[in-house]
């Protein structure tokens, strides 16, 4: 639909990408795009799908990506992620919720919610009373914008497994079929895994055994809601350190889930009978990458989180998806080559290129998405909303996308932050996630 000069167009003999994958439950995916989580910020004040969400995911569907992922579907609507956030604690949105996933699966597509809970990384704007597995205040630059969390009891950690179930019962009763349970990005689960944030001394703190018991127990509620043969993926930090850092930290912040850790848990897992990891990496406080170069720190950059998928690769059976940097077709193409990934995760191409993986499947493109450096010409307001200045142009195409438009790369920074405050008001300023580009 867009950004049309950034294709050289060649004629390929093969198509990894084309390739169907059967999964460890028995289903099979007919492809091997994975189109990654974005939050669409397209719910409105009362957290429900909408028809914008029908359009949206439907031309994404007959784009040919053989997996969509939702955004953010939190499982608590007094504790959400960021404005815009869909929750789904009850069936009061099932109706919507079947248009929802009727249109995602069309085209032969498969549609996974993806459910989360925020923890303490949830904007004081839109929640003054986040949980968290231990009290202490969001580290680095924003931390001023997260009120200081209460611990979580025993009985709320039962309850939240307890909604992260029902949630994806719900899913799966709308038509819905898979859930990617969100264990990355500094959100709750991963706030549990990381010994920076969990300092609990109960069973659900302490060691790696028992910071992953909490991920064990959600994922464990969430297959007996769902039943064998449903889709469960969990999206998972290679580690919490941000990957543009010396080769010497690569381990992971000090004292935070590391890549021995992630490994360790990505077994349990597949003895668990996860159906796909999707491997990510950083967290709020230490995001993956903060720059916006734009296409430029992109062909620099490369795909995400190679290194540490060549190093997993011999020690997993269950498939993964790679997620982050993805840009042109020979990377797709290679990285399945060399078996290092069996989905290709992307997501911010998709918002300005929606029939992407068609193109490359269906006509042969052998070109590359460039995205644009996001800027409102004003270095001090670049400065100062970066990440949130990116993310909005990105909800600002997802919009017009929802709407019959065309995506618009040549739109500027400026507008996409009058856009975001115009649909969120003041809590769209305040800082959510900035993880890597996808």
């Amino acid at each position: 639909m867009a950004n049309d000069t950034s294709v050289t167009k060649t004629a390929t003999p093969a198509v990894p990408t084309a390739e169907p994958l059967t999964l460890p439950c028995g289903v099979t995916i007919k492809n091997r795009f994975y189109k990654s989580a974005m939050n669409e910020a397209l719910a409105g004040r009362d957290c429900a799908p909408t028809g914008a969400h029908v359009r949206l995911y439907r031309e994404w569907a007959h784009g040919g990506a053989g997996v969509l992922v939702t955004g953010n579907v939190m499982v608590d609507r007094a504790q959400l992620g960021e404005p815009g956030n869909i929750a789904v604690e009850d069936e009061r949105d099932l109706a919507m919720l079947r248009r929802w996933a009727a249109a995602d699966t069309e085209n032969g597509a498969h549609c996974w919610m993806q459910i989360n809970h925020p923890g303490r990384q949830s904007p004081i704007t839109i929640n003054p009373h986040p949980l968290a597995p231990s009290g202490g205040k969001v580290d680095g630059e924003y931390g001023r914008f997260f009120a200081e969390p209460t611990e979580l009891t025993r009985e709320q950690i039962r309850d939240i497994i307890r909604r992260f179930a029902n949630t994806a019962r719900i899913a799966k009763k709308a038509g819905f079929t898979g859930v990617e349970i969100h264990a990355a990005h500094g959100y709750l689960i991963n706030q549990f895994l990381s010994p920076l944030d969990n300092r609990r001394a109960d069973e659900y703190g302490g060691g790696l055994a028992n910071r992953a018991r909490f991920l064990f127990d959600v994922f464990d509620a969430v297959r007996k809601a769902v039943g064998p043969d449903f889709p469960i993926a969990v999206k998972l930090n290679s580690s919490d350190v941000p990957i543009a850092v010396k080769v010497s930290e690569r381990d992971g912040a000090p004292g935070g889930f590391n890549e021995e850790e992630s490994i360790w848990v990505m077994k349990q897992l597949e003895a668990r009978g996860a159906d796909l990891i999707d491997i990510s990496g950083g967290t709020y406080a230490k995001p993956v990458i903060q720059t916006n170069g734009g296409a430029a720190e992109d062909r620099r950059r490369g795909v995400y989180f190679t290194d540490f998928a060549r190093r997993v690769k011999g020690e997993l059976t269950v498939p993964v998806a790679l997620t982050g940097g993805f840009r042109s077709a020979a990377d797709m193409n290679r990285a399945l080559d060399e078996g290092i990934t069996q989905m290709i995760g992307i997501a911010r191409p998709l918002a300005l290129v929606p029939d992407l993986p068609n193109r490359i499947i269906r006509d042969g493109w052998q070109g590359s998405v460039d995205l644009p450096r996001v800027t409102t010409g004003i270095k001090p307001l670049d400065k100062t909303f970066g990440g949130i200045l990116v993310i909005s142009w990105f909800e600002l195409q997802m919009h017009r996308i929802a709407r019959g438009h065309r995506p618009d790369p040549h739109i500027g920074g400026m507008r996409a932050l009058l856009f975001a405050v115009k649909q969120h008001g003041p809590a769209a300023l305040a800082p959510r996630r900035r993880k890597g580009r996808q």
